[in-house]
C-alpha cells in the first residue's frame, strides 16, 4: 500500500520530470579543444622532419580545425628508409592525410581491435581523389605479440606500418603515434608522380571570360593581381574557386561598398573566395569538416577569414557569418582546380560584419591583437545581413605569417573555456531544479 502523499520524500516530486532533469544535463555546452599538432610535434626532434613535411603543405592547416583525430607520424630514421620525398606538394600532402585518422584512438582501444580488424576513415578519403573505400586504414592486431599494423583495405598491398609508441595523447582530442613506415594509398604511384610532366596551369580569368556570366569576377582578379598567386596553389594541393556571377555583384546593396575598399583589401576579400585545396563538387557535398580555411586565412591567425560549408535543401551552402551563397553550377573542374558559380558575394565578416572595425559600428581603432588577451572575433551576423560600413578604417590581415600560438596556451585558454562552460551549465542546471522543486 502505498503511503499518504505528505510522507513522500521531497526530491519525489521531481522524479515524474526527470526527462527535464537529463535535458539539462544535455545542455550543458560542449567543449572542443583546437590544438596545434606541429606544436605538439616541434617538442620531439625525432619526429621533426615529418613535422617539416606537414608543415610545408595545407595539412598542418587542416588539422588546425579537427579536434578528434589520430595522427601517425614516421620517425627520422624510418622517413629516410622511404627513399627521396622530392615530389610535388600535392602528392605529398595527400599521402600525410592518409596519416591523419578521423576519430580518436587510444592505446587501450588499440589493444581491444577485433582479428578481423577496425577499418578507420582517414583525411585523404575526405579529398574525393580516393576510389570507394582506398582512403580509408584497416587497422589489425596480432593476437600473439600483441603488435598493431595499419594498412591499406586491400589484402594485397604492400604497404603498411606497425605502430611503435604513444608520442601524445590529449584524451578524447588528439592522439598521436609513431610508426616505422610511411603509409602509402593503394594505387598511389609516388615514383610516377615524380617523373609525370608538370601540367601547365590553369588560366582562371579565360575560363571565366569565356564563361560570359563572371565579367565583373575576372576583371577584379586580373585588376588586383591575385590571378598570379593562383599558379602556384595550383602546383601544390590545388584550389577551389567560389565566384560570384555578374547578377550577384549587381545585387550587393549599396551599403556594401566593396568597390570602394582599397585595393589591398579589396584583394582580400578576393581571396576569401577561394579554397586552398581542390574540391570536386562531391567532396564539398559531404565533406566532414564545414569550417575552411580561405587563401585570405594564410595571411593572419586561424579561426579568421574561414567559410563554413553545409548541404541545405540538396545544394552546397556557404556561409560566412554576414551572408550565405550557395553554389548553383560547375564551371570548371580539372584537378587540381575546381570552379564553382555562387549566388552572392562572399563578404567576410572580419570586414563587414557589424562589429567589425569600419562596420555598423564605425570604430576605426587596431583590433586586439592575439596576444593581447582579449577576443577578437565578432559573433556572427545572421545569414544575409548587411551592414553600413566606411570605406576606411577596415583592418587588413597581415601579410606575414603569425606565429602559432604555445601549445601550453592553447591548453590553458581551452581550460578557461572550459570552466566557463561547467559553470554555467551548472548554473542553468540549479535554476532548472529550483524551479521543479517550486512546481
Amino acid at each position: 500500500m502505498a503511503p499518504p502523499p505528505h510522507f513522500l520524500h521531497p526530491c519525489s516530486r521531481i522524479l515524474p520530470s526527470a526527462p527535464l532533469v537529463l535535458f539539462l544535463f544535455l545542455a550543458l555546452p560542449s567543449v572542443s579543444m583546437a590544438v596545434n599538432v606541429t606544436t605538439i610535434l616541434a617538442a620531439h626532434p625525432e619526429l621533426s622532419g615529418f613535422n617539416r613535411l606537414l608543415s610545408s603543405t595545407p595539412v598542418a592547416g587542416d588539422l588546425t580545425w579537427r579536434s578528434s583525430l589520430t595522427l601517425l607520424a614516421v620517425p627520422n630514421a624510418y622517413l629516410l628508409r622511404s627513399g627521396d620525398l622530392g615530389h610535388s606538394t600535392a602528392d605529398i600532402a595527400d599521402v600525410l592525410r592518409y596519416h591523419v585518422l578521423l576519430e580518436y584512438l587510444s592505446w587501450a582501444e588499440l589493444r581491444r581491435i577485433p582479428a578481423a580488424g577496425k577499418l578507420v576513415t582517414t583525411l585523404y578519403q575526405t579529398t574525393g581523389r580516393a576510389f570507394n573505400n582506398l582512403g580509408a586504414v584497416n587497422l589489425t592486431r596480432d593476437p600473439r605479440g600483441g603488435s598493431v599494423t595499419a594498412h591499406s583495405p586491400v589484402p594485397y598491398s604492400s604497404s603498411n606500418a606497425t605502430i611503435l609508441s604513444l608520442v601524445e595523447s590529449l584524451p578524447y582530442n588528439v592522439s598521436i603515434f609513431a610508426v616505422d613506415a610511411l603509409l602509402v594509398p593503394y594505387g598511389f604511384d609516388l615514383a610516377a608522380s615524380e617523373t609525370r610532366p608538370a601540367a601547365a596551369p590553369v588560366n582562371i580569368t579565360r575560363v571565366l571570360f569565356d564563361g560570359r556570366d563572371f565579367n565583373v569576377a575576372a576583371s577584379m582578379l586580373e585588376a588586383s593581381g591575385v590571378a598570379g598567386e593562383f599558379d602556384a596553389d595550383e602546383r601544390g594541393a590545388g584550389i577551389t574557386v567560389f565566384v560570384p556571377t555578374d547578377e550577384a555583384f549587381a545585387e550587393l546593396p549599396v551599403t556594401e561598398r566593396l568597390q570602394s575598399l582599397p585595393a589591398e583589401r579589396k584583394a582580400v576579400v578576393l581571396r576569401f573566395h577561394v579554397l586552398p585545396s581542390y574540391y570536386p563538387l562531391g567532396s564539398l557535398e559531404s565533406i566532414l569538416n564545414p569550417v575552411q580555411p580561405t587563401l585570405a586565412t594564410e595571411a593572419t591567425e586561424a579561426g579568421r577569414f574561414t567559410l563554413n560549408i553545409t548541404r541545405v535543401n540538396g545544394s552546397v551552402a556557404i556561409d560566412t557569418g554576414v551572408v550565405q551563397a550557395s553554389i548553383t553550377r560547375t564551371v570548371f573542374d580539372q584537378n587540381p582546380v575546381a570552379v564553382f558559380a555562387v549566388s552572392r558575394v562572399l563578404l567576410p565578416k572580419e570586414i563587414f560584419g557589424r562589429d567589425s572595425a569600419g562596420g555598423a559600428s564605425g570604430g576605426g581603432g587596431p583590433r586586439p591583437g592575439p596576444g593581447s588577451g582579449a577576443e577578437a572575433a565578432p559573433p556572427p551576423a545572421q545569414a544575409g545581413a548587411s551592414a553600413p560600413k566606411g570605406p576606411d578604417g577596415v583592418e587588413t590581415p597581415p601579410t606575414r605569417l603569425s606565429s602559432p600560438p604555445g601549445f601550453r596556451g592553447d591548453i590553458r585558454s581551452s581550460a578557461v573555456r572550459y570552466r566557463g562552460s561547467i559553470i554555467n551549465g551548472v548554473a542553468l542546471l540549479c535554476i532548472g531544479c529550483l524551479y521543479l522543486l517550486l512546481v
